[in-house]
């Protein structure tokens, strides 16, 4: 199982150490990677490369923002297939599919 090796205390300080600016920064993660996710799996359907680039590209700037390296790592990954033109991503994007769903358990 790939994890997302959340460093929560540097979250909470990009939050000023606000624990509820840190609850709707995650929140805000979450929406960010479903729809960022979705565009992922849509541009390797399409084709469409420079489509993949930019989602994954998005999501790992949210994920390295808020500490959350398993995610930023994965998404990286896949920045780079899209960059290439190499959508054979199955694997990494079943693994951000993973994190994504793993994100609901961060607080």
């Amino acid at each position: 199982m790939i994890e997302l090796n959340w460093d929560r205390s540097f979250a909470l300080e990009q939050s000023a150490d606000e624990e509820e600016v840190l609850a709707e920064l995650l929140d805000l993660l979450r929406e960010t990677a479903t729809n960022d996710l979705a565009k992922i799996k849509l541009g390797v359907e399409k084709g469409d490369a420079k489509g993949v680039e930019y989602a994954a590209h998005s999501l790992k700037g949210a994920a390295a923002s808020l500490g959350v390296e398993g995610l930023r790592r994965v998404s990286l990954a896949i920045e780079n297939g899209g960059r290439a033109g190499d959508l054979n991503l199955a694997e990494q994007v079943a693994e951000l599919a993973e994190l994504v769903n793993q994100l609901s358990s961060l607080k």
